[in-house]
């Protein structure tokens, strides 16, 4: 089969990540089926058909005869974890996952790939050592308890890693795709909202400073899906950040001076957990210390175009400014 008859199906494609999906497949040959909740042509190699990430319908026929299925669809967690939101999170997240399952158990040509979002946040708070797939400890959660905030985003995972390692598609390779915070230019991904805060001045230490924080740039994300496709030995957890984690405060001090902002008023626990609120968000989001590392991927000879977090910045903000 050439590439040009090559049809991936993405759920999840009007986000951030999934619109760069779509371009970059696009741009490579390939038919990018998106799979939400409006239908619309973009182009002959791009369209939308509906789903509502519940329920079996029409869409699953586009399953049938694809060769790769991408599911990032999930309600933000970047919010209060109220009762309403905890629900809404884990719903989105398990039926996705649960009905993209249906849909290749039931296809006559099954795809061969199947990759679904997961997340580095299933791993313990670690400041002591790093975490790869095989040695990283993750984090259990005690059933029938109620789970402080942290102890959810976990449970959250890994009830979406279940969903996907459970489902009936046994001649289907599946990846879970445990990411990190992925950073590039362009408007709705994180760098925009970090690139925002520093250059009102607010990107001093957050907390202790000493929190692990796990980044990929956006173009190695891009490679890194495209690879896993590719190189059919890697399949299960796949750690998809860089391989060098750094402290919180090296991570804002870096972004700094990319920025070309000299201040950073830092902001401690109780400063922040006073904001979140505000904002409608999490202080976990921005406390749990995520040292992650890629373990596979760089077993199987991945290579980074951005591995370190000072020349990667450096390179977003300069594309940034050339947008403009």
């Amino acid at each position: 089969m050439s590439v040009m008859d090559k049809k991936i199906v993405l759920t999840g494609g009007s986000g951030y990540l999934g619109r760069h999906l779509t371009d970059y497949f696009a741009a490579k040959g390939w038919n990018v089926v998106i799979l939400s909740r409006r239908e619309e042509k973009l182009s002959d190699r791009e369209r939308y058909v509906w789903w509502d990430g519940v329920n079996l319908d029409a869409w699953a026929d586009e399953i049938d005869g694809a060769e790769v299925v991408i599911n990032l669809a999930g309600r933000s967690i970047n919010c209060r974890y109220t009762k309403k939101n905890r629900q809404q999170i884990y719903d989105s997240r398990e039926h996705s996952t649960q009905v993209v399952g249906e849909a290749i158990a039931q296809a006559d040509r099954p795809p061969s790939v199947w990759l679904n979002a997961s997340a580095g946040t299933i791993y313990r708070h670690s400041l002591d050592r790093p975490m790869d797939e095989v040695t990283g400890e993750v984090q259990s959660v005690e059933p029938d308890r109620p789970r402080n905030k942290w102890e959810f985003s976990v449970d959250v995972v890994n009830r979406w890693e279940e969903a996907l390692f459970n489902a009936n598609t046994s001649s289907t390779r599946r990846i879970a795709m445990r990411l990190s915070m992925v950073f590039g230019t362009g408007r709705g991904g994180v760098y925009e909202a970090f690139r925002n805060i520093t250059r009102l001045g607010l990107s001093g230490t957050q907390g202790s400073g000493n929190q692990f924080v796990s980044w990929l740039h956006l173009e190695d994300f891009l490679r890194m899906v495209d690879w896993c496709i590719e190189h059919k030995n890697i399949d299960g957890p796949i750690n998809m950040c860089a391989p060098n984690p750094l402290p919180n405060r090296e991570f804002l001090k870096a972004m700094r001076l990319a920025c070309g902002v000299k201040i950073g008023l830092p902001a401690a626990r109780w400063m922040l957990e006073i904001g979140a609120f505000f904002m409608r968000t999490e202080t976990e989001l921005l406390l749990k210390s995520r040292r992650v590392i890629p373990g596979k991927l760089l077993e199987s000879g991945f290579k980074f175009n951005y591995p370190n977090w000072a020349e990667a910045v450096q390179a977003i903000e300069s594309a940034w400014i050339d947008l403009k």
